[in-house]
């Protein structure tokens, strides 16, 4: 009778922290859902602008368009690659539109295995 107890709560125990994990999980892509929405709402720039005006500032081809908040304000940051095959990133006010300015991007070094 015993071991049944121990066997039930191990099983509610169990029961427990997977809701609990399913649902703290669904709260957290909620939070950052709701974190982006407000981003967008906030931005009178929109990503088709952006887009358009970091293509004329740097010709190639767009492969990634993301707002961000840096320094207190809203920032697209556009990716482009050029025909020499480097990536360049448009930093795009999302407020006025205007281009804050571009860089190439660093490519970071792959981690070498550690050696035994």
């Amino acid at each position: 009778m015993r071991q049944q107890s121990r066997s039930q709560f191990a099983l509610v125990l169990l029961l427990v922290a997977g809701i609990w994990a399913i649902t703290g999980t669904t709260y957290a892509n909620d939070a950052d859902t709701k974190g982006k929405v407000e981003m967008a709402a906030a931005a009178k720039v929109t990503i088709d602008q952006a887009v358009k005006t970091a293509s004329e500032k740097v010709p190639g081809t767009i492969i990634e368009a993301e707002l961000e908040k840096k320094h207190h304000k809203f920032v697209w940051e556009v990716e482009v690659v050029t025909a020499d095959k480097k990536v360049m990133e448009v930093h795009i006010d999302a407020d006025t539109g205007a281009v804050i300015d571009v860089e190439e991007e660093q490519v970071k070094p792959k981690k070498s295995p550690k050696m035994r």
